[in-house]
């Protein structure tokens, strides 16, 4: 218990499903419980609008929001836990500059989210990119920028080809909203570049399922794959990546493809702190019930990515690891620990799907509010409304970006300022 006899509430990470947790809580219990919130980045991050930094559109700080401003009851830790002991009922954590701390709780919020998805597949590791930070999203539109500038310099056929080839691994949300804003950005950039006049340049989107956006409509996915395919991307369903090295992926055809590129979006998978636990996990992820509350760990919650809450509107199944899900399940764990603290009354989680939306560049969208499906201008301008009401902060910069790359061509520079060896697709096998 916390120092004031309050109850302390920790919540272990800060993505959707913290950060509304905190903010909800915060607003429920107000000074009738201590709320502490381990992170170990000091914002809260808008994902859904990473495809844009790694496109060149957005600048990076843009979607990330100061937790300090916005959860102003909230006591804030910058750090990594590291180790969650449910019998003594003990936090511990690894700050930045490698000291740590630990603090204990009376109630347990896990939210840790979620990392890149590997697959036992040679170089993979060593040589493909991920996009769950916003670093690797600007390490993403740094390596695009300079794989061009570097293929206009080349005086090799084979060289200026193989870096003017981007293969992306996975055709779920990310992979399919990170092509066709890397399309475009190589677009402009080619056209400010002399030495590149009439190259080719290749996007390849691969996955094993037979169709673009295998989760979601097929008339989503058929307007994806239209305006994708007349933007000249190949879309090669029913393959993968067997093998990756330095400049070549060997494809499951057989086919090789020279490419300095190998860009992975194959799905997210709970962060390793749940390995560590000793509970029952589902597919990698904490069993919780529909209340998110985890079985066997006294006054432990657990939502978002790293739990598998149970989905009440398909019985037997779980839900999706989606943001949607995430934020939404976030303050619904708020209300059922605010419960147990004597306020309100807990309830299951139950949520009805309102649709989805997929942003394909410029004014091109996929989207279906309320399953009605829509394409063009109109899902366009749905989708960006959308995020700007979603998102916590940071409205207006956004909107200026929006504006001004409307007006005139946004900038397009390598800042190289991240390297490949600070954003490894592994995060337990950091390189370097």
């Amino acid at each position: 218990m916390a120092e004031s006899g309050r109850q302390r509430v920790v919540i272990v990470g800060a993505g959707f499903a913290g950060f509304n947790a905190a903010r909800t809580l915060a607003r429920l219990v107000r000074d009738r419980a201590e709320i502490v919130v381990i992170n170990s980045t000091d914002y809260f991050l808008y994902l859904p609008l990473m495809p844009q930094v790694g496109g060149g559109l957005l600048e990076p700080r843009h979607l990330c929001v100061s937790l300090a401003r916005r959860l102003r009851m909230v006591r804030f830790v910058l750090g990594t836990v590291q180790h969650v002991d449910p019998r003594q009922r003990v936090v511990s954590w690894a700050s930045p500059d490698g000291g740590g701390g630990e603090c204990h709780y009376d109630r347990l919020i896990l939210t840790a989210g979620s990392v890149n998805k590997l697959l036992p597949i040679p170089g993979v590791a060593e040589y493909a990119h991920g996009f769950r930070t916003i670093a690797e999203a600007t390490y993403l539109r740094d390596h695009v920028t300079r794989q061009l500038e570097l293929a206009e310099a080349a005086t090799d056929p084979a060289e200026r080809a193989a870096r003017c080839t981007f293969v992306v691994v996975g055709a779920g949300y990310t992979g399919t909203e990170i092509t066709a804003q890397g399309q475009l950005l190589t677009s402009r950039l080619r056209r400010r570049m002399p030495g590149l006049a009439g190259q080719p340049i290749r996007w390849l989107l691969l996955d094993t399922a037979p169709r673009l956006l295998p989760d979601l409509d097929p008339r989503l996915s058929k307007t994806a794959e239209r305006v994708l395919r007349r933007r000249g991307v190949e879309i090669r369903t029913g393959q993968s990546v067997t093998t990756a090295m330095t400049d070549v992926v060997q494809l499951s055809t057989g086919e090789k493809v020279s490419t300095r590129s190998l860009i992975w979006c194959v799905g997210v998978r709970a962060d390793p702190l749940v390995d560590g636990l000793d509970l029952e996990t589902n597919r990698g992820r904490l069993v919780v019930s529909e209340f998110m509350a985890v079985p066997g760990a006294a006054d432990v919650y657990a939502c978002g990515d790293c739990a598998a809450v149970p989905d009440l509107t398909r019985p037997g199944q779980i839900c999706g690891m989606t943001a949607q899900h995430a934020e939404r399940q976030g303050k619904h764990v708020a209300r059922n620990v605010a419960a147990s603290l004597g306020i309100g009354t807990a309830s299951p989680y139950k949520h009805h799907d309102l649709g989805f939306l997929v942003d394909l560049g410029r004014t091109a969208a996929a989207v279906n509010p309320l399953n009605i499906p829509l394409s063009g201008p109109v899902a366009g301008a749905l989708t960006r409304g959308y995020h700007l009401e979603s998102m916590s902060g940071n409205r207006l910069r956004v909107l200026t970006d929006w504006t001004l790359n409307a007006l005139t061509p946004p900038e397009a520079t390598s800042l190289g300022l991240i390297s490949a060896e600070s954003v490894p697709l592994d995060v337990t096998k950091p390189r370097g």
